[in-house]
């Protein structure tokens, strides 16, 4: 019997240990999935360049308006005003 309390003890040692490392986990998802949008943004940020460029204003005004949502909503960040949003053709 004392093999099996030994046991015990050293499956519920290892417990706390795995939920400690998978709340460590959980910040660096975070930072990984944080990364990765901001990695999206950027890209819609060079679609949205390069459609006020080709004169698709419409467009990359519409994209714009989602940027700004998705920073100020889902990222919490402030608004960022975009070339795109600046110019007399929009």
């Amino acid at each position: 019997m004392a093999t099996q309390t030994t046991r015990r003890k050293s499956t519920s040692g290892s417990r706390s240990a795995s939920s400690r490392s998978r709340s460590s986990n959980g910040s660096r998802d975070e930072e990984m999935y944080r990364r990765a949008a901001e990695d999206a943004l950027q890209q819609l940020d060079w679609a949205i360049g390069y459609l006020h460029g080709i004169h698709k204003t419409q467009i990359s005004k519409a994209l714009a308006k989602n940027r700004s949502y998705i920073r100020r909503r889902m990222l919490g960040e402030p608004e960022e005003p975009l070339p795109s949003e600046q110019t007399s053709e929009t």
